[in-house]
């Protein structure tokens, strides 16, 4: 009795076949979203490493237990103001890196 061997895939193949190639709608929109929950997580690392509630957090930012809770599941609903007042709350540093083709643009 012949065995059959299991063909193994990569992430980025199971990605383009199952949410579509890079540049495609969905993966933009998978991507965001994605780059969206890694950013909440970070936040709620933040605050933990601070010793922060949620309530104690939205009180330095100037906004509900709600708000810190909803930015902590997934950062998609919020400003780019409220995340940085986030931070700047959390006495953390943050970094934005834009990138044109292959080139990073550095503020200085």
């Amino acid at each position: 009795m012949a065995t059959k061997e299991l063909k193994t895939y990569s992430l980025a193949e199971m990605k383009d076949k199952y949410i579509g190639k890079v540049g495609t709608q969905e993966r933009d929109d998978y991507e965001y979203e994605l780059r969206m929950d890694v950013l909440g997580k970070m936040i709620k690392a933040a605050r933990q490493e601070r010793n922060l509630t949620q309530e104690q957090l939205g009180r330095l930012v100037g906004v509900q237990k709600a708000q810190i809770s909803k930015l902590e599941s997934s950062a998609n609903s919020a400003t780019i103001d409220t995340i940085i007042k986030v931070f700047r709350a959390l006495k953390a540093e943050i970094n934005f890196n834009v990138k044109i083709e292959d080139n990073f643009i550095k503020l200085t």
